[in-house]
């Protein structure tokens, strides 16, 4: 079953041309207990069959443990989008619907080295004298997500405090319960700060900074 019809794999090599780097998608697995496990690696697969730059790397975490425990990943299905090296780019669960949107822009970003955020936003993000660990809950059907997913990721990218995932609710039903996740977009950062919606750029930060 092709997962990525012919009209939207001609757009994706046309966006995959742009490319200077090798990107590699790194896919954490289990045997048993992760229902779209299967899925993500056969559509994952698709996609990098797409381009030269794109190489997919699939580990089953409970065959690898200290490569989870190096990358921080603890749950499956795990993606880690991967340049010249680990940015702290995840996405925990499918991603799929408006998500699979927030792959590819995240896969340019990573393949060519240019992130759309303003001056002062890369500014502040120099400021950042912690850690910061952002959870961005969402689900497949929501339109305002990516944008908040993409802000996090371009985040981490640009930053090595910040570790950005994108968490499907759906799939980790237990997690979204823990941080009670009533409306998507929902982020979670450091335990601490939690707020909804998609919000600008700059408040983002803002709630990074002083969080």
């Amino acid at each position: 079953m092709a997962y990525i019809q012919e009209e939207d794999r001609k757009y994706l090599e046309e966006q995959f041309s742009k490319l200077n780097r090798d990107v590699t998608l790194r896919l954490f697995v289990r045997k048993s207990d992760c229902p779209t496990c299967e899925v993500e690696e056969e559509l994952l697969t698709e996609l990098a069959g797409i381009s030269d730059r794109l190489h997919l790397s699939v580990h089953d975490l409970d065959a690898e443990p200290e490569l989870g425990e190096v990358l921080k990943v603890d749950r499956v299905p795990a993606l880690v989008v991967e340049g010249e090296r680990d940015y702290g780019i995840r996405f925990y669960g499918l991603p799929a619907g408006y998500e699979f949107a927030s792959l590819i822009e995240d896969i340019l970003d990573v393949g060519t080295g240019e992130v759309d955020l303003p001056q002062e936003v890369r500014q502040g993000l120099g400021k950042l004298d912690r850690d910061v660990h952002i959870q961005v809950f969402v689900t497949p059907t929501c339109p305002y997500c990516p944008q908040a997913v993409r802000t996090a990721h371009k985040f981490a990218l640009l930053s090595d405090r910040v570790r950005a995932d994108m968490v499907m609710a759906s799939e980790f039903p237990v997690l979204a319960d823990h941080y009670q996740v009533m409306a998507v977009p929902k982020v979670v950062i450091n335990e601490t700060t939690s707020f909804e919606g998609a919000v600008p750029e700059e408040v983002f930060l803002d709630k990074l900074l002083h969080g």
